[in-house]
């Protein structure tokens, strides 16, 4: 078993990203993984990351708060316990519309190289 405190999770910044503050729950830096890592996400009001892809799944859960996901063609306000999968090279964009602080649950593969998107 491995207890990653929500106080002591180490934070991270990955480009195109900003007013978001982004923590490790599991995996990477915070500890042992075999398949996944988890993180969690707030975005300040109109806080958010820029259109872009990767090459591999994520999958986000909205915690708290209102995020407005879109993949450049479609877009779709999610509320809490609202989720959506973005898939391997699809686009995607995350944006915080309101004037309240939205907290959001990453899940994502391992594999993925370089710093998260």
């Amino acid at each position: 078993m491995h207890v990653v405190r929500f106080a002591e999770a180490p934070a991270y910044s990955a480009p195109g990203h900003h007013d978001m503050r982004m923590t490790r729950l599991q995996g990477r830096e915070a500890g042992p993984a075999d398949t996944v890592w988890l993180g969690a996400s707030t975005l300040a009001p109109n806080g958010g990351t820029m259109l872009d892809t990767s090459d591999v799944e994520k999958m986000y859960v909205v915690l708290d708060g209102e995020v407005t996901v879109s993949n450049g063609r479609e877009h779709v306000r999610l509320r809490r316990w609202d989720s959506c999968r973005i898939g391997p090279n699809e686009a995607r964009r995350l944006h915080n519309h309101t004037q309240e602080p939205a907290t959001i649950l990453l899940v994502m593969p391992l594999q993925a190289t370089g710093p998260p998107r």
